[in-house]
């Protein structure tokens, strides 16, 4: 499960003893980088119960002037809890595999000024990363149906994450409506 903010968490891990990648989306005043943009943000998806925290990994500036690396390092060594980074381009992941994180994800491809004119997902990014990285890779976003799952697997992704296509259920109602007239 993936699951963002420490009350969503904290709900969940209370009812499912799955693993949980824990996240703190927080939009902060200067700063483009909002996934547990901050350590404090960490400690508290830690506190929620847990067992993964995914960071923003962009090479965008970190709010409070912390590093990718101290930042992973302090979660490491603090909380004890490994790091999924959110990256969007392969840049990023080189620079998140170096900091230490201990898995990556295509979360962020299209998100960021690097790669806003891009739809995710993208299986050549994930091909990518799957052939340059010893680190288990993660495909999210844009997985809209079985057969992309299944396509990412076969890529080589170790999981997927399937999101608004299934808890965004008032988009697929507008798109039925847009649809059906």
């Amino acid at each position: 499960m993936r699951i963002d903010s420490p009350s969503h968490i904290e709900a969940v891990r209370s009812r499912l003893t799955v693993p949980i990648i824990g996240l703190w989306k927080q939009v902060l005043d200067g700063s483009e980088v909002y996934i547990t943009p901050q350590f404090h943000h960490a400690q508290a998806v830690a506190a929620a119960g847990a067992d993964i925290i995914a960071i923003d990994a962009t090479q965008r500036p970190r709010p409070g002037g912390e590093t990718l690396t101290e930042l992973v390092s302090r979660i490491h060594g603090e909380l004890g809890k490994p790091v999924m980074a959110d990256i969007d381009t392969l840049a990023s992941a080189q620079a998140a595999a170096e900091a230490g994180a201990d898995c990556m994800g295509t979360t962020l491809y299209g998100y960021t000024g690097a790669t806003q004119s891009c739809s995710p997902p993208d299986f050549e990014l994930l091909e990518n990363l799957v052939d340059t990285f010893d680190l288990p890779c993660i495909c999210e976003g844009g997985i809209a149906s079985p057969a992309a799952a299944r396509k990412a697997l076969d890529l080589g992704a170790y999981a997927v994450v399937v999101g608004t296509a299934i808890t965004g259920i008032d988009k697929l109602v507008e798109n039925y409506r847009a649809a059906l007239g």
